[in-house]
């Protein structure tokens, strides 16, 4: 009964989330400049009448006061209904629903590499202080570098210098391999400093030097007794990791030139498409809400004890 009431009152939270994410952006869009209804006409480009964009103002609602406008949209989304896209006049789950699959690839990449790599550095350099010291230093420049100039740097030595990699594009597997770094460098520097300072308390553990008592290898140690036991922390960082990718790849699927979602939304705030942002803005609320419902969940499973304190 208390993990129900636990799990009741998160997702009243979640709720919480996804209100103040849609009014926060419905207040950002709609107060920055620009003409929503150009959008819907074509853009600048199309050079309309006035007429034209007082007729498209009517028919959309945009000439309405701002707070009907936001209340029309949240009665509509409440009711399972995005909309419209202004600039790609399709429905606004269509248009993602089109470019998912592009960033869903992406982010399975980089978390895949990312935490691959954040593993295998953890488990060579804990407890070593000759190579400690220098994983701490490349972790800390990983995590630190902004994902634009990152992906500046892979470009100019693995596209344009070497000739390795496509600089653009979203054709095969080569194409995929510098935007998946470009996300899971700065991803792999955290998960790798907290990986390690887990081993490193792990490592300490009686069972630990019982095990190497027993006649166990250093290695085998790591891999079968202490890895096990110093996993917990990443699924605290799993809310991190997934902030990490959403915001990452607004970044580098425009910097690369793939199609995806963040490059769909960064488009849509462009031409102030409203609906279009509030879908994509959401379903990213979404799945931040329902991952950290997830690890809340699996905390229970790992520690029983936390279901009397939930």
């Amino acid at each position: 009964m208390k993990t129900l009431k636990f799990i009741g009152w998160r997702l009243l939270a979640g709720v919480g989330v996804l209100w103040g994410a849609a009014t926060l952006t419905f207040l950002v869009v709609h107060f920055t400049p620009g003409d929503p209804a150009e959008a819907v006409v074509g853009g600048e480009g199309a050079a309309p009448t006035p007429e034209v964009l007082a007729q498209v103002r009517a028919e959309y609602g945009l000439d309405r006061p701002w707070y009907e406008q936001y209340a029309a949209h949240l009665w509509r989304i409440a009711h399972g209904d995005f909309g419209t896209s202004y600039r790609l006049h399709t429905p606004v789950t269509r248009a993602i629903g089109e470019q998912a699959a592009a960033t869903v690839e992406l982010a399975v990449a980089a978390a895949v590499t990312g935490l691959l790599l954040a593993i295998a550095v953890a488990l060579a350099t804990a407890g070593r202080r000759r190579w400690r010291g220098l994983a701490s230093a490349a972790e800390l420049v990983a995590a630190s570098t902004p994902t634009f100039w990152l992906g500046i740097v892979l470009l100019t030595v693995f596209s344009f210098g070497l000739g390795l990699f496509p600089s653009t594009g979203g054709q095969g597997p080569a194409s995929l391999v510098l935007p998946a770094l470009c996300l899971a460098l700065p991803i792999a520097g955290v998960l790798g400093h907290v990986l390690r300072e887990a081993l490193e308390e792990v490592l300490d553990e009686p069972f630990i030097v019982s095990a190497r008592a027993r006649g166990l290898g250093d290695t085998a140690v790591r891999l079968r007794h202490a890895l096990r036991h110093a996993l917990t922390p990443l699924i605290t960082m799993t809310g991190f990791w997934l902030g990490a990718l959403l915001g990452g790849a607004v970044v580098t699927e425009t910097l690369f030139t793939r199609q995806g979602i963040g490059r769909l939304l960064v488009s849509a705030v462009n031409a102030k498409d409203l609906p279009l942002v509030l879908g994509v803005v959401l379903l990213s609320a979404l799945v931040y809400v329902l991952v950290n419902l997830l690890v809340d969940l699996l905390y229970l499973v790992i520690d029983p004890r936390l279901k009397e304190t939930a």
